[in-house]
């Protein structure tokens, strides 16, 4: 990888690493490390488990101070929804993160740059790598920026199907169901399209590398179609 996709990456995030090393060890993936036979401890699997940390320190006091009427229990699910693969890879999107992932040759072929588990774990890596470099106050400020921002809005997509089924179930007579329209692409490498609909009425059209995140993007898309349309009467 070249140093000037990684300086991309810094000023997407607006964070310049005192230790350049920190962030490249961030974007290599163990494909790429057993690869070219690097030291395993040298990909961003260490990084990523202190990301983890740091972010769940981050979410967990965010959740505290924001739903102060909400007890431990609720507090709980919402952060795991906040910190869930799916969620994190939402939150890639925004940074392009998956482009400037070092990979193996097969785990890129495959495409391993759009892989939810391999972009979710960059992420936590990238955390990771700013928490050495710059301290907490370096990694809330990235946390709050890409994760935390713009929450409500994220909320919906946190816990789009059961916001939509909660919509649905007070608001309408028929029901919302979730019909698999397309699959393609072998097996390592499956793409689903799903339609999400109430009665026979499409709300919403979601593509994800699963079923699972294929429906989620599809009521999030249905969500969004409701509120335009009960703003526009």
């Amino acid at each position: 990888m070249k140093q000037e996709d990684l300086s991309k990456l810094e000023k997407t995030i607006e964070y310049y690493f005192k230790s350049k090393d920190y962030l490249k060890q961030a974007m290599i993936h163990s494909s790429y490390s057993n690869e070219h036979h690097i030291d395993k401890l040298k990909n961003n699997e260490r990084l990523e488990f202190l990301g983890d940390a740091v972010l769940e320190i981050v979410i967990s006091e965010f959740l505290f101070h924001t739903y102060k009427e909400k007890p431990e229990g609720e507090l709980t699910k919402m952060r795991a929804s906040m910190v869930c693969e799916q969620t994190l890879t939402f939150c890639t999107k925004e940074i392009e993160l998956g482009k400037y992932l070092l990979l193996g040759k097969g785990e890129d072929l495959s495409g391993g740059r759009e892989r939810d588990s391999i972009v979710s774990d960059a992420m936590e890596a990238l955390i990771g790598a700013i928490y050495l470099d710059g301290g907490f106050r370096a990694a809330k400020q990235f946390i709050d920026r890409f994760i935390l921002k713009d929450i409500e809005h994220k909320q919906l997509f946190y816990d789009s199907k059961t916001i939509l089924q909660e919509i649905v179930q007070s608001q309408y007579t028929e029901t919302l169901g979730y019909d698999l329209i397309k699959e393609e692409g072998p097996d390592h490498d499956k793409h689903y399209e799903v339609n999400a609909f109430i009665g026979k009425k499409v709300i919403g059209t979601g593509r994800g590398r699963t079923k699972k995140a294929a429906e989620q993007e599809a009521a999030y898309q249905g969500i969004l179609k409701l509120k335009r349309e009960q703003k526009n009467k």
